[in-house]
This record gives C-alpha cells, sequence and structure tokens, in this order.
C-alpha cells in the first residue's frame, strides 16, 4: 500500500477544512509512531512438548535420542549377506527392519541418508561351498559305473560318520543322522535295483543316490581333492549368482536398494593398507602369514575397551570359543592356526591361504582378508573415520560388531567410531529356533508362494523390530487381518468420494456435525499417537495399532451414517484414507514408483478406476432397480440372478458389489484376491455344514447312548468292567476290586448311589415303553 506523507495530505483533501485536516494527519502520525513501536507481547510455545526421535542404541542399551554428525545428513552402514546359499526368512528379518526404519527416517523425518551395504564375496563358506559345488559337478560328469558309486559312497560315508562323532553340538548331531538315514536308504534301494538287473531303473536310482548323497560325496572329495581347486573364477561365480539372487529377493520384498553397494573383493588393497597402519600402531601382529588383531593389547589401552556390545562374551569362556569359531570361519579353525594366537580372543585380521583357496598379494604373503576387517574398511571407506548408524542382525553382536569396533577404533585412535548401534531381532519358525546350519530354515521364495511381500511387511511392522519375531499361520493371520480391513476402508472411502465429492463443487465441503467432529477429534488424537510411536524408537507395533483403531472408528461412523440413509462426511473420510496410504507407503506396504523427470500424469491420462468406474455405476444402479421391481413384483429368479452377477460375473472381472442399506457400494479388487474371497466363503460354508453335521451325529450319539443307558438293568451296569472289580453280590453291586481287595465302606457308598440312580432312570424306561421294554430287555 501507498504510504501519503503529512506534507500531501491538503491536496488529497482538497477542499477540506483545516481542522479536519490536522485530524488526519494526526492518526497517520500516529500510525507511523506504532510501527516503529516494540512489538506486542508473545508467548512462544513450550518447547518440550516437541517430541524428539530416540533409537534404541546396542551401545548404550537404550533409547537415545537421535542426533547426526552432519546436521540433516545420515550415514548409516549395514552388514550385507555372504553370498554362498539362498536368502532365507532371518535374512528378511532384518532386511525388512532396516529397510522400515530406513524409510521412516527418510520419508517421515525427513533425514538425507547415506545408506551403505556390503556384500561379503570372500568367506570361508563361499570358498568351500564354491569348492564342493565344482568337484561334485566334475565327479558326476565322469559317469562312473552305479558299482563305483556305491563304493564311494560307502567310502564318504565312513568320513562323515567321523565328522559327526567330534561334532560338539548335539543339534547338529541328529541333523547328520538323518542326512545318514536318508544316504542308507537310497544306498539300500539302488542294490536290490542292481540286483534286479533293470538297467533303466538302475539309471534313476543312480541319480537318486547321487541327489541324496550330494552333501556326503561333497565333503569326501574336498577332503581329498581341494588342493587342485584354484581357479577365482569357480570362487567369483557361486558368490555373483547368490548376489543377483538375493537382490531378486529384496527385490520381491520391496526392500530399497542400497545407496552404495561395496564387495569385499573390490576393496583388498583398502583392507591391506588398514592393517599395516593397525600393525603399525602395535594392536596386530603377524604370524605364520596370516595377521591376528592383539585384543589383549587394545583392552589394556585406556582410550579403548574391547567387548562394547556383548561385554559378557569375553569372560566367557565357552561362549568366546563358541563365537570365535563362528567368526573365524570352518577353514579357520584348525590347531595350527589356534597355536599361532597369542590369546584366544584375539581374531584374524588376513589369514594366509592354503592350497584350494583364493589368494591376492601382501606384505605378509599370499593370502586374503579376515571376516570383521573388511565391514570397518568398506564403510570407512565411504563415511570416514565417524559413523551415524551401524546395523546388522542380533547375531551379529559379538564377536562380528564387537570385532569391527575394536579394529576401527585402534586404527582411528579414539572410543566412538559408531554412535548408534542397531541390531534387529531374531525371528523363529512357528516358535522354534531358524538355524541355516541345521537346515531348519524357510526360504524368501518359499515364503512368497504362500504369503504376499505386503502381508509379510504387515507382520514385521506388527512387532516391535528389536523383538523376536514368530513367524507362524498363527501370526500370518493377523497380518492378513489387517490388510484385508485396510483394503476395506480404501475401497469403502473411495466409492463414497467417486459419488460424492468434486473438489471443483462448494457442496461437497459441508459444515462438520457433531459426529463429524468427535471423528475429526479422534483423527487428530490418533497421528499425534503414530507421530509418538515412531518418535520412540520406531514403534511401528503402536503405530499399526492406532492406524487399526482409527479404521474401526470410521467403519462405526460410515455404518452409522448408512443405517440412517445419510450420506457420510467425503471430506473427512478422504483425509483419514489419505493420511493411511501415506503412513503404509511410508512403511513400505505400498509400493512407490521411482520416475526420473515430470510426472507423465495429467489431463489425458487416466487410472483404471477413473475409465472402469462410470460403466460400473451404471451397471450397479441398473441392477439396483431391478431387484427393486423384483421384490416389488415377488419375482425371485430375477433375484436370483442379480446375486449371480454379484456373486459370480463380476467377481471374475474383479469387481466387488456390496448390497447396503439405501445404496450399493461398488470396489475394484484385484480378480486373484475376490477368486480367493469366493472359494474361503464357499470353504467355509463347506465346513460350516460339515461342522453342523458333526454336532447333529454327536448329538445322535449322545441320545443312543443316553437311550442305551436307560435301557440297561441296574444288575447288568458293574458286570462289564471286569478290568476294576472282581466280585459282585445278587444285585450286581461289586464287592472285590480287580486285585480281589474287599470294596471299601465309602467306595461301597458311591456304588449304591449309582445303582439307585441307575434304577430310577430304568424304572422310567419300562413305565414308559411298558411289555415291550421288558420282552427287548429280556
Amino acid at each position: 500500500m501507498t504510504r501519503l506523507h503529512c506534507r500531501h495530505l491538503p491536496r488529497v483533501l482538497g477542499c477540506c477544512k483545516l481542522s479536519n485536516f490536522q485530524h488526519v494527519a494526526g492518526i497517520a502520525c500516529s500510525s507511523m509512531t506504532q510501527e516503529r513501536a516494540e512489538p506486542p507481547r508473545w508467548i512462544a510455545p513450550d518447547a518440550r512438548t516437541v517430541c524428539p526421535l530416540r533409537l534404541y542404541n546396542s551401545l548404550t542399551r537404550r533409547k537415545d535420542v537421535f542426533v547426526p554428525l552432519n546436521r540433516n545428513q545420515v550415514t548409516w552402514y549395514i552388514c550385507g549377506p555372504t553370498v554362498y546359499d539362498v536368502a532365507h526368512m532371518g535374512h528378511a528379518r532384518s532386511y525388512i527392519s532396516f529397510d522400515i526404519l530406513r524409510r521412516v527416517l527418510k520419508d517421515y523425518f525427513g533425514y538425507d541418508i547415506l545408506y551403505i551395504m556390503n556384500v561379503t564375496d570372500i568367506d570361508d563358506k563361499i570358498i568351500k561351498r564354491a569348492r564342493q559345488k565344482f568337484l561334485l559337478e566334475r565327479y558326476l560328469q565322469a559317469e562312473g559305473s552305479a558299482k563305483t558309486l556305491l563304493d564311494d559312497v560307502r567310502t564318504a560315508r565312513e568320513q562323515y560318520v567321523k565328522k559327526m562323532e567330534t561334532e560338539p553340538s548335539e543339534d547338529k548331531k541328529n541333523m547328520y543322522c538323518k542326512q545318514l538315514e536318508k544316504l542308507d536308504s537310497s544306498v539300500s534301494t539302488l542294490e536290490n535295483t542292481i540286483a534286479q538287473g533293470d538297467e533303466a531303473t538302475v539309471r534313476l536310482r543312480k541319480q537318486a543316490l547321487a541327489d541324496a548323497g550330494a552333501e556326503v560325496l561333497s565333503e569326501w572329495l574336498d577332503g581329498s581333492q581341494k588342493d587342485t581347486v584354484s581357479d577365482h573364477s569357480i570362487f567369483d561365480s557361486l558368490a555373483r549368482y547368490y548376489e543377483e539372487d538375493f537382490n531378486k529377493d529384496m527385490v520381491a520384498l520391496n526392500v530399497l536398494p542400497a545407496d552404495v553397494v561395496t564387495r569385499v573383493s573390490e576393496y583388498v588393497p583398502e583392507i591391506v593398507a588398514f592393517i599395516e597402519k593397525i600393525i603399525e600402531k602395535g594392536f596386530a601382529y603377524e604370524a605364520n602369514g596370516s595377521v591376528y588383531f592383539d585384543t589383549v593389547t587394545f583392552g589394556r589401552d585406556s582410550r579403548h575397551r574391547y567387548g562394547k556390545l556383548v561385554p559378557g562374551a569375553v569372560a566367557d569362556v565357552d561362549l568366546l570359543q563358541t563365537a570365535m569359531r563362528e567368526g573365524e570361519g570352518e577353514l579357520s579353525i584348525g590347531a595350527d592356526r589356534l597355536q599361532e594366537k597369542r590369546s584366544a580372543s584375539d581374531f584374524a585380521l588376513w589369514k594366509a591361504s592354503k592350497p584350494g583357496e583364493p589368494s591376492w598379494e601382501s606384505p605378509w604373503g599370499r593370502g586374503r582378508p579376515g571376516w570383521h576387517i573388511e565391514c570397518s574398511v568398506m564403510a570407512t571407506s565411504i563415511c570416514g573415520h565417524r559413523l551415524d548408524i551401524h546395523s546388522g542382525g542380533f547375531d551379529l553382536r559379538f564377536p562380528h560388531h564387537d570385532n569391527e569396533l575394536a579394529q576401527t577404533e585402534a586404527y582411528y585412535g579414539h572410543d566412538q567410531w559408531v554412535n548408534y548401534f542397531l541390531h534387529a531381532g531374531t525371528l523363529k519358525i512357528a516358535g522354534l529356533k531358524m538355524s541355516k546350519s541345521l537346515k531348519n530354515f524357510i526360504t524368501i521364495k518359499e515364503c512368497l508362494k504362500e504369503y504376499t511381500a505386503r502381508q509379510l511387511r504387515i507382520l514385521f511392522l506388527m512387532h516391535d523390530w528389536t523383538d523376536t519375531l514368530d513367524y507362524s499361520r498363527q501370526s500370518m493371520e493377523l497380518a492378513v487381518q489387517f490388510e484385508r480391513l485396510c483394503s476395506e476402508f480404501f475401497l469403502t472411502v473411495s466409492h463414497y468420494v467417486r459419488k460424492h465429492f468434486d473438489r471443483c463443487s462448494s457442496a461437497s465441503f459441508v459444515k462438520l456435525g457433531e459426529r463429524e467432529l468427535l471423528l475429526q477429534r479422534s483423527f487428530g488424537e490418533a497421528k499425534s499417537k503414530v507421530h509418538e510411536a515412531l518418535c520412540d524408537s520406531v514403534d511401528t507395533r503402536t503405530a499399526l495399532e492406532t492406524i487399526r483403531e482409527l479404521v474401526c472408528q470410521c467403519n462405526i461412523y460410515i455404518n452409522e451414517q448408512s443405517e440412517a440413509q445419510r450420506t457420510p462426511c467425503c471430506l473427512l473420510l478422504r483425509n483419514v484414507a489419505l493420511y493411511i496410504s501415506k503412513m503404509m507407503r511410508t512403511f513400505g506396504v505400498v509400493e512407490t514408483t521411482e520416475e526420473i523427470g515430470f510426472s507423465d500424469i495429467g489431463k489425458g491420462a487416466a487410472s483404471k478406476e477413473q475409465i472402469v468406474m462410470p460403466y460400473l455405476n451404471a451397471l450397479s444402479e441398473f441392477r439396483e432397480k431391478v431387484r427393486e421391481e423384483a421384490r416389488e413384483l415377488k419375482i425371485g429368479s430375477l433375484l436370483e440372478e442379480c446375486d449371480r452377477l454379484r456373486d459370480e460375473v463380476l467377481v471374475d472381472l474383479g469387481v466387488r458389489l456390496e448390497d447396503r442399506k439405501g445404496e450399493t457400494v461398488v470396489k475394484l479388487v484385484d480378480r486373484e484376491e475376490l477368486m480367493k474371497e469366493r472359494e474361503q466363503k464357499a470353504r467355509l460354508e463347506e465346513e460350516k455344514r460339515l461342522h453342523k453335521e458333526k454336532l447333529a451325529a454327536i448329538a445322535e450319539a449322545k441320545r443312543r447312548e443316553k437311550e442305551n443307558q436307560r435301557r440297561l438293568p441296574p444288575s447288568d451296569m458293574f458286570l462289564h468292567e471286569k478290568d476294576k472289580y472282581s466280585a459282585f453280590d445278587q444285585q450286581g453291586i461289586p464287592t472285590h476290586d480287580a486285585n480281589g481287595e474287599e470294596i471299601s465302606k465309602k467306595q461301597r457308598k458311591k456304588l449304591e448311589k449309582l445303582f439307585e440312580a441307575q434304577m430310577k432312570i430304568y424304572q422310567e424306561y419300562l413305565c414308559e415303553n411298558g411289555d415291550t421294554a421288558r420282552t427287548v430287555n429280556t
């Protein structure tokens, strides 16, 4: 607005009197004076009401306020897969859980995250698996006779038994026994087939024995021929195959790809340089071409502490030995390697390679990196000497993550490399501990044959990411029910919004009544509760339960309006549905497309729903009019045809009609889902029918039993219980038990009461049936 100076006012006012001019000028000058004055008193909101994000930190074993090193930017390193086999549900537990946390921190809290994942492609498990696979394939390609295979299997079995006898784990021994039982059965079958002389069947049984004895044969071949395997491509091809297989599983689970992927094989020079510096600082030593981290020297240094994550593991000798055996790898725990260490807790940074193992040049001779050093080098190569978040499975805390902390802090000379260590809880299969080594696991692919990735993610969201998760039919059913609840809500709201809401129409924005205000308040409270839950170490369990309660409240409101034949407030329902949809996208439950550039969606583009729904609405309205006429004219066949249209024809097209009071709701649903619903409905009806028949049969059996009991003379009622009694009086009441001892007075009284009760019902039966009953009993 243009300001007028006091000296210009007379020109503006024209012929106004001087007194009027002075009055107006005074007002203008007063306004200018007030603008220069102090602003009005303002009370700042209480900052303590702001809810900060806290994360459960394994380093402190509490929920700590999350503060990134560099303002809004977050560096996050996650331990990736060791690629020697297919991914299982234990992997899903970790990678889905941290995908959820990553999405919440990025999309809900707005952090700029650099997410790094490694791929361990140099490891004892990979070496042994690749070597055995190569040797077994070479052996089978030689096409030896069935007799040769039998002889070799027997030899391999003897070696396998020796391995089983030295195995300390009883669970593994049991697994080996089952493997041998399976093998012995195949051996016996092949021997019998050879005796029968059927060559075609012999070939089939021979292949069956090769399959059943693959593990036993592989162990035997590896023991005698491992030194002949030296080509790096043998090990690399196995790792690349399972890395790609892992990536396919992650895509199927809707897990976001890492921003940076690092492979151990690409960082060997950096690993060698890292180890050299640790040696220079006095925290590592060389022994026969291998290099070990000196945990005792490190622990004595006042700046450092070994075993931050699991302090008790260092003092527990049995736990330490078990953990170190797993951490060092099967090929690196021989007596010669153990003797090289200064302390049992020392771990390998560099392993001198043996024949049959891949190797790289180093100052200590040809060898390969240890497991723990790999992550330290790759993480620091990308993120530097400090890391905001490091995550992994619960079982990696010791020794892997504790060793990572020790060697990295030794390298940089400080005592806190990672600020927040996050560990996902373990997973059980129907209450039993899952174990890859015991072959007690379910692969991700097997799981996705039975349930969808969405349902699986909902299951994970329904549990705290730090807790043990039980994967079972019962727990999955809860996830399926939640998915169905939300899906039906979205479809119902879409129907009302499509029919009764138009953003350009003022009629769509109605005044909120008392019932709508109540729902609006519940909506606001739910959003606050979800926010508080996510601030509380990303508590998705509480968040999902809050969303479930909100959906139920909306459904109650919709049903109330439907019963009263009123249109619900579509704007309010739309806002709730959009919010829940947004949260589902944030959690990764709803897939989102990643497009580069501007969106192609414009006035010319339309969704399938926008194209199809006008026709479906027209069909629905026509059907409703037909039903009204049919009811009025009492034409049952026409009503049946309308039901068939709803239950069969439209279901096959992926359309669900829900007949409600006042109007029919039209929902566009996945055809497969509707087919499953129809099959489930038919199955439930059949189960209901069978259950009804079962109850009727039970009732009839009870009736017959009761009738037979009424027909039984009291003098005969105890005679058939020879296992309890050995002698009876003239009335048929027992006098001695099965051992010949006389019945006690107390027991006699009980038997007499039973006798009298039977006499009563027997007399009633005789009165009702007269002579006929007497004849039957006679």
